[in-house]
């Protein structure tokens, strides 16, 4: 592992393949909560609302089945605390969903203390649904010892049922490596109540005993105060719904206060689950090296847009992608193995959505993407995909141009795995071109080979205003070193 590195596959494979021991300043991980709930990645339609289609990301969904039962075996196997925890949950909790999550997590919460350095934190996120549970692993794994905060995340949303309180937080379980002072943390203050803003203003406040053990009356000195030391309770808003990348995603504020607290630059944050990239994004602004893992090429190509919107073009010179197929035998492989992963990575190639399987409207649609080549506020337009891992033929060609004048799009391109024979370019050529206002003319019905994609070849289609196929996320502001309130690190 050297460098900034997005990883695609099972984060419980990847630790174990590709990073080393103690190479780790911090880790956050939010994963998929026993919540059984299916998800599914939101994307901008061209005209500001949600997409119709959505794209399902991951089910939420954990099962006691076969795989479940050989992770709890080789977790007990393994012996140690972990193996004695895991017994233990399964006499009192039984042969059910929540035991098979707790299998699964537990050889992965093992493998990321490994990972670690001595003086790294770690940060698990969590809702009350198992968080007692899960706290009970990481006191397995990390030893209670090393327990620093449960930090409770408070935010706000309409409210729903009657017969309970309204359950407003989640719970980040903040453990470190060991319970060394070297550990790096750096104190973040908030402000004082207004009552001591009052009193005191600003000023740093002293106090103490005297030599019989009674209090002083306060003072105040000539030096300003950073503020309040930070609670465990952090008012953070949630990504309003409307602005949402991806369904579980966290707000910036809040990866931001956590990188700012356990790492400093160039220190190296990894986030093995990382969705749609809020860590890395927040990393990367902040001046940390960074490490993402995700199973699915939706989230791997939603993070690339993330990473580009946020710091511009020459992002993707700083960092590479192991898991994507970079060849022919590769991509054959993947298309093999699964159909709906090969159609994302490839659509991922020419920057289009994914569009949800389904019959009616969207069918012979794989992907869309939209465009720009008109005056500001003029039209926007798109072009169609169809993704063959198969055989594809001339009937295909003329399947994907009924589907381009159904949907009155200006362009629609074919991947395809083969090479397309001589009947299939002869159809596609007599379908014409797209003259675009700005002068320029492209091929309406245009064929794109895995081949030609590795090569670097992309859809002929106009120099625009900006590809506007994906919610476009905020750009970064200057990183200024220690971001936020904060006083010299303990180290």
């Amino acid at each position: 592992m050297d460098g900034n590195t997005l990883y695609y596959g099972d984060n419980l494979d990847i630790l174990r393949r590709y990073v080393n021991d103690e190479t780790v300043d911090l880790i956050y991980l939010d994963p998929p909560f026993n919540s059984n709930a299916t998800y599914n990645v939101l994307f901008a339609e061209h005209d500001g609302t949600k997409a119709a289609a959505q794209i399902k990301a991951f089910e939420d969904t954990w099962t006691w089945d076969q795989v479940a039962a050989k992770a709890y075996q080789d977790t007990v196997e393994a012996g140690g605390r972990v193996s004695q925890v895991l017994q233990g949950l399964r006499a009192f909790l039984g042969e059910n969903d929540m035991l098979a999550y707790l299998a699964m997590m537990a050889p992965r919460l093992v493998e990321l203390r490994r990972v670690l350095k001595p003086a790294g934190s770690i940060y698990l996120h969590c809702d009350p649904t198992a968080s007692h549970y899960l706290k009970m692993l990481m006191d397995a794994v990390f030893g209670a010892g090393s327990f620093r905060n449960e930090v409770i995340w408070h935010y706000r949303k309409w409210p729903s049922g009657k017969y309970a309180f309204q359950r407003n937080h989640d719970t980040l379980l903040f453990y470190s490596r060991s319970d060394s002072r070297s550990r790096v943390f750096n104190q973040l203050f908030m402000e004082r109540a207004p009552s001591t803003l009052k009193r005191f203003g600003k000023a740093k406040i002293i106090s103490g005993y005297d030599d019989k053990g009674r209090r002083v009356p306060s003072q105040v000195a000539n030096e300003e105060s950073g503020g309040v030391r930070m609670d465990d309770v952090w008012d953070i808003g949630r990504v309003p719904p409307i602005k949402r990348l991806f369904p579980t995603e966290k707000p910036d504020a809040l990866l931001d206060r956590i990188i700012n607290a356990s790492s400093n630059e160039g220190d190296t944050v990894l986030d093995p689950f990382c969705g749609c990239g809020t860590t890395i994004v927040a990393a990367e602004k902040l001046g940390r090296r960074w490490i993402g893992i995700d199973i699915t090429y939706l989230a791997i190509t939603l993070i690339k847009h993330r990473l580009r919107d946020s710091s511009g073009d020459d992002v993707r010179n700083i960092y590479s992608v192991i898991g994507e197929p970079v060849s022919l035998p590769d991509a054959g492989e993947l298309a093999a193995e699964n159909p709906y992963q090969f159609q994302w990575w490839a659509l991922g190639l020419v920057g289009a959505r994914p569009v949800e399987q389904k019959k009616g409207a969207d069918k012979g649609i794989d992907g869309r993407l939209y465009f720009h080549d008109e005056a500001k506020g003029g039209k926007t337009k798109q072009i169609i995909f169809s993704v063959k891992a198969g055989h594809a033929g001339v009937a295909h060609i003329r399947d994907l141009r009924g589907v381009v004048e159904r949907e009155n799009a200006e362009i629609g391109v074919l991947i395809t795995m083969e090479e397309p024979t001589k009947p299939m370019r002869s159809e596609a050529a007599t379908v014409g071109f797209y003259d675009s206002p700005w002068g320029s003319r492209h091929p309406r019905l245009q064929i794109l080979t895995i081949r030609e994609l590795l090569e670097g070849k992309g859809v002929d289609y106009p120099p625009s205003r900006g590809n506007v196929t994906f919610k476009k996320a905020p750009r970064a502001k200057e990183h200024r070193p220690h971001h936020g309130i904060l006083i010299d690190p303990i180290e």
